[in-house]
């Protein structure tokens, strides 16, 4: 019964009841008897208590749509209020409902436009920092040893100092490559890429530990490629943010609550023992990880560690779906 009809039936009612007993038992004299005050009173405070109910509890529904809406996030999904109510507050959900579903889905299809686009960008800086900067440097390098060979005895230390600031800076040229195009990923698989992702950080006073485990259930390239710059982000965040001295990179099954006891998720942990999560807003980086977590339906949390810290965890379906839009790597 819709909210209308609700209040329409009781106020009727009431009013049908007043009338049979007007016309009936109960009489108004004037002037107006104590006992027939109180009757009268009583019968107006029931009627105000009745509709009080009627709109209170039909109301209940909204206010639950209310908290929704103001606590909704389209990169934590699956939260919907219930349908439930009047009809017209029933109705009112059920499209609220259907146009989250919609705009979850259209979110999710941009960002995957969005990041397949960033992979290629990626890909195409990546090369030509390989093929022209490097190429460059390296012709560069060539030449100061030359230079070195020709230059009198007093200048050679001056151009061997040029000589390995050009060497560092070709390999920094190459490390950057390796980072923006993962191509240990494609070659070796995801296990050797996770740690060789992990020795690239352990430095300056930061130090990763690793531990992958090499029989994984299969995954799809995707969700590879998600799960290898998940973990890329939290080192990053990690190595800036957290004032951290270690850090423990971990990819293993996880069960999954499969009868057979065959793990059904692959759960990727990123752990360190820096400054913690802190009230910071989240930045781009974590949009970005949750992003990349919706598109292959992983699951990604961020929780204290144990002893502080900050703990990144995700969890990756094995039978994961299919990507939202082709060629997304």
């Amino acid at each position: 019964m819709s909210l209308f009809w609700r209040i329409f039936s009781l106020n009727a009612a009431c009013l049908v009841v007043a009338t049979a007993l007007l016309l009936g038992p109960v009489t108004v004299s004037t002037p107006v008897l104590v006992g027939e005050a109180l009757v009268l009173l009583g019968g107006l405070i029931l009627l105000i208590a009745g509709n009080a109910l009627v709109l209170r509890f039909g109301l209940v529904p909204l206010q639950r749509l209310d908290r929704a809406m103001a606590t909704v996030d389209l990169l934590r999904p699956g939260t919907r209020p219930v349908v439930a109510g009047p009809a017209e507050t029933a109705g009112l959900i059920t499209t609220y409902n259907t146009m989250l579903d919609r705009l979850e889905a259209e979110r999710a299809a941009g960002a995957a436009r969005a990041l397949s686009a960033q992979e290629g960008e990626r890909h195409r800086i990546a090369r030509e920092l390989h093929d022209e900067v490097g190429q460059t440097l390296t012709a560069v390098l060539l030449q100061l040893k030359r230079v070195a060979d020709l230059v009198p005895e007093d200048l050679r230390e001056e151009v061997g100092q040029a000589q390995e600031a050009t060497r560092a800076g070709l390999d920094e040229i190459r490390r950057i490559a390796r980072r923006l195009r993962p191509g240990v990923l494609e070659e070796l698989g995801l296990a050797s890429a996770l740690r060789s992702l992990a020795g690239e950080f352990t430095t300056h006073g930061l130090t990763v530990r690793h531990q992958v485990t090499g029989e994984l259930p299969a995954l799809t390239p995707e969700a590879e490629l998600v799960v290898y710059r998940v973990a890329q982000e939290g080192l990053t965040n990690t190595a800036r943010h957290a004032a951290a001295d270690r850090a423990e990179l971990r990819l293993q099954p996880a069960p999954g609550g499969v009868p057979d006891g065959v793990p059904d998720v692959v759960e990727l942990l990123v752990r360190d023992n820096g400054t913690g999560l802190g009230d910071a807003p989240e930045g781009a980086g974590l949009t970005g990880m949750r992003e990349r977590a919706l598109l292959i339906g992983a699951a990604l949390t961020l929780d204290t560690a144990p002893g502080g810290g900050t703990d990144v965890r995700l969890r990756v379906p094995v039978a994961v779906r299919e990507p939202v839009t082709e060629g997304s790597r």
